[in-house]
């Protein structure tokens, strides 16, 4: 009896993934399979993700992700167009990228709001915007003004702009939907600067 090759078994474990979906399809034995291919394959997989992302953690939110994707689309592998490795690579450099896209525009986003509340509320007419009295005036109001906010929500902000973190890390780190983060932020942002537009 032939022992089958290492891509032979991995072919056999994706082809029991997908076979979920067929007419007599067994999920457990569909489950067993995924297991074993994430045995077989997630440290070379996790390597491609951190050479990509260049950080423990997102790496391993990557390969999440990745799996994910595998386990919903196994059914779309061809053997004859690539090695299963490969076509699993793929996958994790795609969701690779659209990590660091996503974080990236999280981050904009952040910014611009964050500089628009800013702006209209501490552009004055004097000469040095950056005077030292006026300059202190503000950092009073922004205080006076975040300590208006409830306690969760003066907490997401003040770790969205201070310690520069993403939505998606925020919702990780408060543990909170990243619906709920996003929405505390916006309305938090809100508030501040019709706080800060009655001190300007």
């Amino acid at each position: 009896m032939a022992i089958p090759t290492p891509d032979q078994h991995l072919i056999d474990l994706l082809d029991r993934i997908a076979a979920r979906n067929l007419p007599g399809g067994r999920p457990k034995d569909a489950e067993a399979a995924l297991r074993e291919l994430y045995d077989h394959t997630s440290s070379r997989l996790y390597g491609l993700a951190l050479r990509v992302v260049n950080n423990r953690d997102w790496a391993e939110d990557v390969l999440q992700e990745a799996y994910l994707n595998i386990w919903r689309i196994a059914g779309d592998y061809r053997a004859a167009l690539s090695p299963p490795l490969g076509w699993m690579g793929v996958i994790v450099r795609s969701r690779a990228l659209d990590f660091l896209r996503r974080r990236t525009s999280e981050r904009a986003d952040s910014a611009l709001e964050l500089d628009g509340a800013i702006s209209e509320t501490v552009a004055g007419d004097s000469p040095d915007p950056m005077d030292t009295s006026e300059a202190s005036e503000q950092a009073w109001a922004l205080h006076e003004c975040l300590r208006k906010l409830e306690a969760r929500q003066r907490e997401v902000v003040s770790l969205a702009y201070l310690r520069d973190l993403s939505h998606s890390e925020l919702a990780e780190q408060l543990q909170l939907p990243l619906g709920t983060v996003k929405t505390w932020i916006r309305r938090g942002i809100d508030q501040l600067r019709g706080c800060m537009a009655r001190f300007a």
